[in-house]
C-alpha cells in the first residue's frame, strides 16, 4: 500500500472519482477513504474483491479440515453407525 496514494479524503475521492477508479484498477491496490482523518470504506476493484472471497472460501475449508484432523488425533471421534443411533433416538427419527 502506497500510503500518498492509497488512503484519500473521501470528498477526494467524490471528486475525482473517475481518476481514483482508474488508478485501483491499473494498481489492484485497495484505496482507503477517510472521513474526518479516520478510516470510513475501503474501495477496491471487482476482480481483487473476487479473489479475496476465493481466498477466504478455501481458508473456510482448511479450517474446517483442521479442525477435523485435530479431532481425530484427540480422539473426539465416534463410529457414523453410533452417531445415526444416537440422532435417531434424539428426534424420533424411525428407521
Amino acid at each position: 500500500m502506497d500510503i500518498t496514494k492509497d488512503i484519500q479524503p473521501m470528498t477526494t475521492f467524490r471528486n475525482n472519482s473517475a481518476a481514483m477508479l482508474a488508478h485501483i484498477k491499473a494498481t489492484k491496490r485497495p484505496m482507503v477513504l477517510t472521513v474526518n482523518g479516520k478510516a470510513a470504506a475501503v474501495v477496491q476493484d471487482a476482480e481483487a474483491y473476487q479473489r479475496l472471497l476465493d481466498l477466504a472460501a478455501e481458508a473456510d475449508v482448511s479450517e474446517g479440515n483442521r479442525q477435523g484432523i485435530e479431532d481425530a488425533e484427540a480422539g473426539r471421534v465416534q463410529p457414523a453407525r453410533e452417531f445415526f443411533e444416537e440422532m435417531r433416538a434424539r428426534y424420533d427419527i424411525p428407521r
